[in-house]
């Protein structure tokens, strides 16, 4: 199925508070729960089990899985942190697994006498990285935001996109698809919650699209590497554009395709060099294993790149990844979501997140 997206300004990224008026059909709050990721990780039964590490902690293979995927992770950090670091050993990367659940409650005055429901719902995982510097006896904070995972996206493009679509091979997008998610991420970003775990804002990153063409610039970022541009952002940069993320495209030194980062502020200059060495090396890692066609390709990338699932000239990693497996995980959980969330109180949460949109100014809010 293709997607015809509606034309929209570039993705920009930018930082807001959320809406919190009294006259808001509902009130958020969100909670933050750490899981430590390494070779003794079991996924727990509230994990988001379409997520890349939740698929590698399963079978008979589960330790050795998880140990290699760490091991490769050090060994492209070291790599790229070369300096003063002649046996590349000298630093590690740890990870934690952030899951961030949310709660609904009444608020306002017309809400006033109704009950509060403060059930927590699943809404986001993601990886924060911490780097250990062997030599110095140090711990730096990386960023948070690798390998992001969602229900209410699961539950976007698993259920509500093919409903849209009424099963034919083309559909134009309505202009609010992905604002839902897009506002509860904001919410996220802009709670107290947030505020008090994390000291910068996250940097998402992921594969660039196999629908678009890329082109190299003369543009280089001694740790993100080349930057690479497009002439039309795709589905998932727009997708990505209602969360308040803007995009660029970097193919770090000793890769062999670019890389999507999606982030606010500035990217090059609001974060340390060591910390986006770790986002680099964790997700260059996952990408090899989820997309080996494209990011363990034998040849890298050129002046004019197009990424192709199709590609035949790649090698595998020793590691073991259900890619099949996700793709139904991602539809039961949409459905999940969708009976939990999205149909009891999807009104309340449809007229919330229009005012936030209208707050801000969105272009489909001014329509």
């Amino acid at each position: 199925m293709s997607v015809v997206s509606p034309v929209t300004p570039r993705p920009a990224a930018v930082s807001e508070p959320a809406v919190s008026d009294e006259d808001c059909p509902v009130g958020l709050s969100f909670r933050i729960d750490r899981t430590r990721f390494d070779e003794t990780y079991v996924p727990p039964s509230g994990t988001r089990l379409t997520t890349n590490y939740a698929n590698l902690a399963r079978g008979e293979r589960r330790q050795e899985n998880l140990r290699n995927v760490l091991e490769m992770i050090d060994a492209r950090f070291n790599d790229l942190a070369d300096w003063d670091n002649p046996d590349r050993d000298r630093y590690t990367v740890e990870l934690e697994i952030i899951s961030v659940g949310v709660s609904l409650a009444a608020a306002g005055d017309a809400a006033r006498e109704a009950a509060s429901d403060t059930t927590a719902f699943p809404l986001i995982e993601m990886l924060q990285t911490t780097i250990v510097d062997r030599t110095l006896g140090r711990r730096i904070p990386g960023v948070v935001g690798n390998n992001l995972s969602s229900y209410v996206r699961d539950y976007d493009f698993s259920i509500l996109l093919p409903r849209v679509s009424g099963g034919t091979a083309e559909v134009t997008l309505p202009e609010d698809f992905g604002q839902l998610h897009g506002n509860l991420f904001r919410a996220f970003l802009a709670s107290d919650a947030y505020a008090h775990a994390f000291d910068t804002a996250p940097v998402v990153c992921l594969s660039v699209s196999s629908t678009k063409t890329y082109h190299r610039t003369d543009n280089h970022h001694p740790i993100l590497g080349v930057e690479y541009r497009q002439d039309e952002y795709s589905f998932t940069d727009r997708y990505f554009a209602k969360m308040g993320l803007g995009v660029r495209y970097f193919m770090p030194p000793g890769g062999a395709a670019p890389l999507a980062f999606y982030f606010r502020g500035d990217l090059l200059s609001d974060y340390g060099i060591l910390p986006l060495i770790a986002t680099v090396s964790t997700m260059e890692t996952f990408q090899k294993i989820y997309r080996p066609e494209i990011y363990n390709a034998n040849a890298t990338a050129g002046s004019r790149y197009r990424p192709r699932l199709e590609h035949t000239d790649y090698s595998m990693t020793q590691i073991t990844y259900d890619r099949d497996e996700r793709a139904r995980l991602a539809l039961e959980q949409g459905r999940f979501i969708d009976d939990v969330l999205i149909t009891p109180h999807g009104e309340r949460l449809q007229r919330w997140s229009e005012r936030q949109s209208a707050h801000r100014g969105d272009p489909e809010e001014r329509r």
